[in-house]
């Protein structure tokens, strides 16, 4: 069973996870409304992984015999300056969601619950990645600049980013 403290920190990471959905669903939109449908798709796919996040731990509270209490989601931004803005935010939004998975570990640990803190584990490599994923793309916005040709290359190679619940590491 969960103790309170833990419980109460993993139903709100459950709201955190939700609103990286929304967040990510509302860059797809922003990129579909100004013809960059690859980058549409890279987005859409992070929000698909997001939402898988948020079941994760809905799925881990339940297994747990613990109460899952679900929040109202803030609203996202729903326009950004240029695709680069829009992956500046969405880098600083996965560095945040970080610092929030390193205070579950941190409170797992005082807690001495070892099952959350092995649960948590998925996580704190599953940020790495998001992070250094999100961080390649800025760094081909950048290098690319105001090439419409560049932007159309990572366009087209965003677009081939598929969204599977094995990509998750849930096989």
């Amino acid at each position: 069973m969960l103790k309170e403290k833990m419980e109460k920190a993993l139903n709100e990471q459950i709201n955190e996870e939700l609103y990286s959905s929304y967040l990510y669903l509302s860059m797809s939109a922003h990129f579909q409304d100004i013809n960059l449908p690859g980058f549409a798709n890279w987005m859409r796919a992070q929000a698909q992984e997001e939402l898988m996040h948020a079941m994760k731990f809905y799925d881990y509270i339940m297994e747990r015999r613990g109460k899952v209490l679900l929040k109202q989601i803030k609203t996202p931004d729903y326009t950004w300056e240029s695709p680069l803005a829009a992956f500046e935010a969405a880098l600083k939004h996965e560095e945040y969601i970080t610092d929030r998975i390193n205070n579950l570990v941190e409170i797992s640990i005082k807690e001495k619950d070892h099952a959350s803190h092995i649960f948590l584990e998925w996580f704190v490599t599953e940020q790495v990645e998001e992070e250094a994923s999100v961080d390649d793309i800025i760094n081909r916005l950048k290098l690319v600049g105001a090439s419409k040709g560049g932007m159309f290359m990572i366009d087209r190679e965003l677009g081939k980013r598929g969204f599977t619940a094995s990509s998750t590491g849930d096989e």
